[in-house]
């Protein structure tokens, strides 16, 4: 029997045809367990090349962060944009919209960036006659296609400039809408379209064109009110705002205001940590809030502890976690889709129960004065895809992961499915409980073993000039001295402020700000109930060059908006720094504490393994050299001022050829 080739095509084509359908039926399969039941629908072949394309952007993009302040009277709109030149015009990577100066984000490729940013009254994206202007001046920004670039602060004024011509224009506002602010505290309208369960799937499965659009945020449904308690609710994977709505309604909101995170999921986990972190930093320095309680379901309870474990430090207002439906040990499907799938969801990297994200999540604990509550739900039926028990999409050894159990006050168990959790009576009901026992631990500790403080600070330096957010550090000395040092952000903002409650005892208070020396360097203070010291301190600008070497990584360690870790295992030989009539020149200690802040604070310059800092520089152009066993020697040139602190992006070392 002869067969045309005409046949043998179209064999050839039938059994591609089959191994496709296959193949994307897998996936789809696939995609619904790592998304949970909620991402259900099918996804197109034009999906995954969408998803592809996102993901190549997301792996080749930075997060550039700061912060806008204004020397005059402004709460209007601000618009932020980050840009470059091609044939003298002005070209906008991205750009974002705040209700009124404060922090921004935005998400640009590889590449030199500056940024700009402009007072917008009338809400048309254009720079008009008359409203003030700013431009992040101190060099242009490199963004290397990995990470963050932090500290880009900077002033709108309407001092005359050039470089941003009025009548610029960002974008043009489409017809009917309303503008989106990126801003902590924005007020939401949880009906509103971007709130939706179609946006929140839209971000997981695009999570670089939802950052852009909508950015990622912590959203009020009402103006803050200091008489009620935060409560900060995370959705999970393909979530929205909107999967909450059962709690939002059923909350007693004449003692809880409720706040929620809105991020796009499908990012990867570590940068969303952080972006927890900048907002959660902002809004301390803003509201002064002195408790606040986290409720997080499925993969957002992964995020909120990834917060807490690494920057809760910084948070001792955190005092409730709660978490529902949470995979503790990941989910073996993430691993099968990281290895089969041909495009990878970014997220499902950190899903993975074998991967770097879940089994280091524990090896930090939750911050003291925490107390952590775990729900899970057993509901789930049977599942030919799964061999072990489960809430309907995560199973329960992921659930119950021992690591978590011994972290939680309580461990409650509901005949919930993994979806049906955030609407059960039942749950609820628990859920009001464990809020209730929470107030009355914080009110008894608040009356009988917490006392205040009153801190004054002055800038000695122009009001021209943005300033460093300070930390308000108290380390505990004497008796009582096994507790935890207390750092709290503040903004430039606050001096004369009450800060607290904190516990009761004998500290070393100061006033961390970088880019200047503090003055004294510490006070004593003694806070006791009823009780309220007072302690002024001066900060004076210093020129400061700080950094460290960033660990080695291979592609996709540190995506957009992820912080990228000192080197654990280098060895330094020096660090010099060289300028007009200096030179200086460390050796890092390694082994014991870090006395970093000490020494910053004390005036000395400093190295500890890959990290280092330089104080009390003057103006001026300085070089810096580092070398280190194994590698080239790094040269880098820095200008700097005093009283301008800017950020140092981690340092690479090229290695030696072999």
């Amino acid at each position: 029997m002869q067969v045309s080739v005409k046949d043998n095509l179209g064999l050839f084509s039938g059994q591609v045809n089959v191994l496709m359908v296959i193949r994307r039926l897998s996936l789809r399969v696939l995609a619904w367990i790592i998304g949970g039941a909620c991402l259900s629908a099918c996804i197109s072949a034009c999906s995954f090349v969408k998803l592809n394309e996102e993901t190549k952007v997301f792996y080749s993009s930075t997060v550039l962060v700061g912060s806008i302040s204004s020397d005059m009277t402004w709460d209007k709109p601000v618009v932020v944009a980050a840009y470059t030149k091609h044939q003298g015009k002005l070209e906008i990577a991205h750009y974002t919209v705040l209700h009124e100066p404060g922090a921004y984000e935005l998400i640009v490729p590889k590449g030199e960036y500056a940024v700009f940013a402009f007072g917008d009254a009338n809400g048309n994206l254009m720079l008009d006659e008359g409203e003030p202007v700013g431009l992040y001046a101190s060099t242009s920004i490199v963004a290397s296609g990995t990470g963050v670039v932090a500290e880009l602060n900077f002033l709108i004024s309407n001092a005359a400039q050039t470089a941003i011509p009025t009548g610029t224009v960002v974008a043009t506002p489409a017809s009917g809408s309303k503008l989106h602010s990126t801003q902590i505290g924005a007020i939401a309208e949880l009906d509103d379209a971007v709130f939706s369960s179609y946006a929140g799937r839209g971000a997981y499965w695009a999570p670089v064109d939802f950052f852009k659009k909508t950015g990622g945020n912590i959203y009020f449904l009402e103006k803050y009110d200091p008489a009620k308690i935060p409560v900060l609710f995370v959705h999970g994977v393909g979530g929205s705002p909107q999967d909450w709505k059962y709690f939002f309604e059923h909350l007693d909101r004449s003692k809880y205001q409720p706040w929620f995170f809105y991020y796009p999921s499908g990012a990867s986990l570590d940068s969303m940590a952080y972006l927890l972190y900048w907002k959660m930093v902002n809004l301390q320095r803003r509201y002064h809030f002195d408790k606040i309680y986290f409720t997080a379901h499925s993969m957002g309870g992964l995020v909120v502890r990834s917060f807490l474990s690494n920057y809760g430090a910084q948070f001792p207002t955190a005092k409730l976690f709660v978490s529902l439906s949470t995979p503790w040990g990941g989910d073996t499907m993430a691993d099968k889709g990281v290895r089969y799938s041909p495009v990878v969801v970014p997220s499902w990297n950190d899903m993975q129960a074998s991967g770097r994200f879940v089994q280091t999540l524990f090896q930090k604990p939750l911050p003291p004065g925490l107390d952590y509550y775990l729900f899970f739900g057993h509901g789930g039926s049977y599942s030919l895809l799964r061999s072990a028990n489960t809430d309907g999409s995560i199973t329960l050894a992921s659930e119950l992961r021992a690591d978590a159990q011994a972290d939680a006050r309580m461990v409650k168990g509901f005949n919930e499915s993994h979806v049906s959790i955030l609407s059960s009576p039942e749950v609820f009901r628990q859920y009001a409980a464990v809020l209730a026992s929470a107030d009355q631990k914080n009110a008894v500790a608040t009356l009988t073993d917490n006392g205040n403080v009153q801190v004054a600070f002055t800038y000695e330096m122009q009001d021209k000039l943005p300033k460093t957010d300070p930390l308000l550090l108290l380390t505990p000395v004497g008796t009582g001295a096994a507790r935890e040092q207390i750092i709290l952000p503040v903004s430039a903002g606050d001096s004369g402020r009450e800060f607290g409650p904190f516990p009761v005892g004998e500290y070393e208070a100061t006033v961390f700000a970088y880019g200047f020396k503090t003055v004294p360097a510490k006070i004593p203070a003694v806070i006791a109930s009823g009780k309220k010291p007072a302690l002024t301190f001066s900060l004076v600008p210093q020129g400061v060059l700080s950094g460290y070497i960033g660990a080695d990584i291979k592609a996709g360690d540190n995506p957009a908006g992820s912080y990228r870790q000192p080197h654990q295992h280098i060895r330094i030989v020096s660090i010099t720094l060289k300028g007009e009539n200096e030179n200086r020149i460390l050796t890092p200690e390694y082994g014991g504490k870090d006395r970093g802040a000490e020494a910053y604070m004390a005036g000395q310059d400093y190295s500890y393994q890959s990290s280092f800092s330089f104080v009390g520089l003057k103006s001026g152009r300085y070089e810096l050299l580092v070398e280190a066993e194994g590698y080239q020697p790094y040269r880098q040139s820095y200008l700097i001022v005093p009283g301008q602190y800017d950020y140092l992006k981690p340092i690479d070392l090229t290695p030696l050829k072999k």
